[in-house]
């Protein structure tokens, strides 16, 4: 029993970590695409290019359609997380740099830990808040080391704000959803909503896809297929497993990754600010996620254990 319960943490933990490293990659993903393409007609590229992932995927798995039961957590998750989402944050970081959206979006990991507790139930263990508290200050330390440059607007805050309150309300409305239907379910099913949010912007698509360079559009399609198809995936099957609170506060590493991936595509040499900010964030990971000695001998967490598989 404590195998089999050791097992599904351990591949939960697997599955967020990918999630974490396909969303930071996003970010530097979204700046090179949004000089050539609107954030409209970008979020609805790589939401078309995912659905389209996510569809084969289940008709080669035969999930089928999602239990009735399920469908106003997707609906609402679709149309906040994979809609909204995805269109003000394109948005945003037209007017902020990768770093400080990447900051302001980690507000996210708190507004989903006090919604779920609001509205899930969740506990929220000591850990876990001194968790998010190290990591946010962490967060806070890369944002302020990578703004310095004042490229920062009034404008792309407020959008990276709202971008963290569609993210909090699309996890905690998906999570009773993820008790009805699969992980991948619930992902593609989410994924075909936000797409058809947003198909009042296709003309804009065929206009920018029209005079964007193969790169932008290589950077769309990667969207679609890895940070939307499978890492949305990866993060509903890890959530299905664990509580919203947690899984939130493991998306604090993403600043830190962020840094390292602009550090490697764009050339961009991260100060000691940075870094040590990047540190905290991953500290404060490991603090969220870790149990207590004598808890992790005996059995698992409660918050855990009341979760179907």
């Amino acid at each position: 029993m404590m195998n089999t319960a050791r097992r599904t943490e351990l591949s939960a933990a697997g599955a967020a970590g990918f999630t974490v490293l396909a969303w930071a990659s996003a970010f530097v993903s979204i700046r090179s695409a949004g000089a050539a393409y609107s954030p409209g007609a970008l979020a609805l590229g790589r939401l078309l290019a995912g659905a389209l992932v996510l569809g084969v995927l289940c008709a080669v798995r035969r999930e089928g359609w999602p239990p009735r039961a399920a469908w106003r957590g997707i609906a609402i998750s679709g149309v906040l997380w994979f809609g909204l989402y995805m269109v003000v944050l394109n948005w945003g970081e037209q007017q902020v740099d990768a770093g400080t959206a990447a900051l302001v979006v980690n507000i996210g990991p708190l507004l989903i830990a006090l919604l779920g507790a609001r509205f899930l139930g969740d506990r929220l263990p000591p850990r876990l808040l001194a968790g998010m508290a190290v990591s946010f200050a962490g967060a806070v330390t890369v944002g302020l080391s990578m703004s310095g440059g004042g490229g920062s607007s009034l404008l792309g805050v407020v959008l990276c704000l709202l971008a963290a309150v569609a993210y909090a309300g699309g996890v905690v409305a998906q999570k009773p959803a993820l008790g009805h239907a699969s992980a991948l379910q619930a992902t593609t099913f989410g994924c075909a909503v936000g797409a058809a949010m947003c198909l009042p912007f296709a003309g804009q698509l065929v206009r920018d896809a029209a005079d964007a360079p193969l790169s932008a559009t290589l950077n769309m399609v990667y969207l679609g297929v890895v940070p939307t198809a499978l890492a949305f995936t990866t993060w509903a099957y890890a959530l299905a497993r664990t509580t919203a609170g947690r899984m939130g506060a493991t998306t604090y590493a993403v600043p830190a990754l962020v840094v390292l991936m602009s550090w490697l595509a764009l050339g961009e040499v991260p100060g000691p600010l940075t870094l040590v900010g990047g540190a905290l964030c991953l500290a404060g990971v490991w603090v969220s996620r870790s149990k207590p000695r004598r808890a992790a001998a005996t059995e698992p967490r409660p918050e855990e254990a009341d979760v179907s598989a």
